[in-house]
């Protein structure tokens, strides 16, 4: 029986640098077959040695976050169950994208940042739980974002229609389908994010419930004109953002040309922003899509919506709920999705969306102890159930 290879990698608080060590396994007896020890560069022990000093790092409120958001995911997950009447030994995994606090997929050293420990949620649950899906993508030269076009096109793809299917959370992206075909995906833009962000500051609520308080005012054209100059407008191809880009310092800086704007009137620019973001993405892509549906939170907003229906005509426009998918649950449904996919050893992003070099497993697993066993898809592509 041929030998069974693992590696392991480790740089300890000396922070000097890596340590590489080779071990050949049969069954439970391993050799040590070569080590390798490789300094790290001055300019990176630095930067390492910098942020292990308790200071204004922010490192420090990232652990606490990152713990905090686990124990926020995995009682919400235990709740659910329980109103469902499933026990937690009945689910194979949890799917989590977590809390994305950071996305910076371009630059010499692209990365994203998902909080959300999915050590706790796999220990509280006791659930194996599937997590950190972007960095891989990324890892592959990729965007990492967005991930959900591959569940779109297995959820709404059908033969002979032309969809788009349109997220509107924070960030707005789009998925065009041509029948059961993934032909693009991208982020397009601020969804809800400035929106939410001006209403909180002008009104003191944490959204425009409905769109009705945009729908009050008038779209100042060259607020909106300048707006659609920002460079990621111009982008084609694979592209995602974040809210650290589309963020209130955004807004204020492109505000300053409008010091005297009318709040209201800014808020309408902002879902005129958000409509034409989108329409304009599906039309650089050069496709015609005969039926629109929404999600999201944005499928609730009623003047957002009327704002797509007139630029998007003659496609008709409706909610996921139509092809029968709640449009709040769709992104959630998606990492399940994505969940059993990496379990069963299969590529879930979509290199045409995000510009990987290829298809990829995504996704750490960490395994938990009451759901089912996970046979690795190297020894058994399967799921068994323990």
């Amino acid at each position: 029986m041929a030998p069974a290879y693992y590696l392991g990698l480790m740089s300890g608080t000396s922070v000097d640098g890596v340590d590489a060590a080779l071990l050949a396994f049969e069954g439970d007896h391993f050799d040590l077959l070569g080590t390798l020890g490789r300094p790290h560069p001055p300019a990176l022990r630095d930067a390492i040695a910098s942020l292990c000093t308790p200071g204004n790092d922010g490192l420090d409120a990232a652990g606490q976050v990152d713990r905090n958001i686990a124990l926020a995911f995995a009682g919400t997950a235990l709740a659910l169950l329980e109103r469902c009447g499933i026990s937690a030994a009945d689910v194979m995994a949890i799917g989590s994208h977590g809390q994305t606090v950071r996305h910076r997929p371009e630059g010499e050293a692209p990365f994203t940042l998902q909080l959300g420990d999915p050590n706790t949620i796999a220990e509280r649950t006791g659930i194996t739980t599937v997590a950190d899906f972007r960095r891989r993508d990324i890892a592959a030269g990729g965007e990492g974002a967005p991930l959900a076009p591959a569940f779109h096109r297995a959820c709404f793809g059908a033969a002979g229609r032309r969809r788009a299917i349109v997220n509107i959370g924070g960030i707005a992206n789009v998925t065009l389908l041509d029948g059961e075909t993934l032909v693009a995906g991208f982020d397009t833009g601020p969804g809800n994010t400035l929106l939410d962000a001006w209403s909180e500051r002008h009104r003191g609520t944490a959204y425009d419930a409905g769109g009705a308080w945009s729908a009050e005012g008038t779209v100042i054209p060259t607020l909106l004109e300048g707006a659609l100059a920002d460079a990621f407008f111009q982008r084609d191809g694979p592209r995602s953002t974040g809210r650290e880009y589309f963020s209130e310092a955004w807004l204020d800086s492109l505000l300053a040309a409008a010091p005297d704007a009318d709040p209201r009137d800014v808020q309408a620019t902002l879902a005129a922003l958000t409509a034409t973001a989108i329409t304009r993405g599906i039309e650089r892509a050069g496709f015609r899509a005969d039926e629109v549906y929404v999600c999201g939170g944005g499928a609730h907003n009623d003047d957002l919506m009327r704002r797509l229906h007139r630029a998007l005509g003659p496609a008709t426009l409706a909610t996921t709920r139509t092809l029968g998918l709640d449009p709040d649950w769709v992104e959630a449904a998606a990492f399940a999705w994505l969940a059993r996919k990496t379990l069963a050893g299969r590529p879930g992003n979509a290199p045409a969306v995000t510009g990987a070099a290829g298809p990829r497993v995504l996704g750490g697993i960490y395994p938990g102890s009451a759901g089912g066993r996970w046979v690795a898809p190297g020894e058994n592509r399967q799921l068994a159930a323990r």
